[in-house]
Formats: C-alpha cells, structure tokens, sequence
C-alpha cells in the first residue's frame, strides 16, 4: 500500500500510484478529502499541461501548495489525469501491492524501444529515466 504523509497523518492511500518524473501520483479516489483545499496557484508544465494545486491542512498546521494534479493533461500525460503528487515535506512511502513483470513498449516521446513497468507511468532508457 502507498501511502502519503504529513504531520504524522495519512492523507493519501492507494494499492498503487502512477511514477512520474520521481513523483508518485495517487488516484483522486485516495485522497483524504478532510484535508485538502483548493488553492488558486496554477503552474504549467511543458509537456504535462496545466498543474492545479492543493493547500493540505492537519490540525492547526496548513502547507500550502502542496499537492498538484493535472485536470486536463495533455495526450502524453493522459494517465494521470487528475491524479494527486506531493512535495514541499509530505512523504511518500510504502509499496504498490500488485507487482506484474515488466513489459516492452514504444514511448510516445521517445523513438527508443522502452521498459515500463505496469500502472506506473515513465519509462526506463538506456540514458536513465525518460521524461
């Protein structure tokens, strides 16, 4: 089970999160609502589209901007389409409970034949992670 952390207090909970640029994104569905608010900072990323933002709030304490999702990715970020990362000091621990093998696909991005483990999204090249 993966797990995001603040403050000593689950906020996030998934058999599985999708891997992006080192970020795990967890499904919206995982998401402790109670402690999350709507912030109104916007951030775009070159190929991901425009990041929305999550103040997270436990007991008196609030981190501001500390959750991003994307609500309208673009094609090549489709999977994560508003599924919730983390920084700014919360933690991301655990392990995915369904491990598959890995299989060989094409990338969208790159022309290179590339290793991608399921229900994780990113690729594995020759030259590192892909981006």
């Amino acid at each position: 089970m993966m797990r995001a952390i603040w403050n000593g207090t689950v906020i996030a909970e998934a058999p599985a999160t999708i891997q992006v640029e080192g970020n795990h994104y967890f499904p919206p569905e995982s998401l402790r609502g109670e402690y999350f608010a709507d912030s109104r900072t916007k951030t775009v990323c070159p190929w991901k589209g425009l990041a929305c933002y999550y103040h997270i709030t436990v007991g008196d304490q609030t981190n501001p901007d500390a959750a991003w999702y994307y609500p309208k990715p673009s094609p090549l970020a489709r999977r994560i389409k508003n599924y919730v990362a983390f920084w700014h000091g919360i933690e991301v621990e655990g392990e995915p409970e369904e491990q598959r093998g890995e299989h060989t696909e094409r990338s969208a991005v790159s022309e290179e034949t590339t290793h991608v483990r399921p229900r994780r999204f990113g690729w594995l090249t020759g030259r590192g992670a892909g981006r």
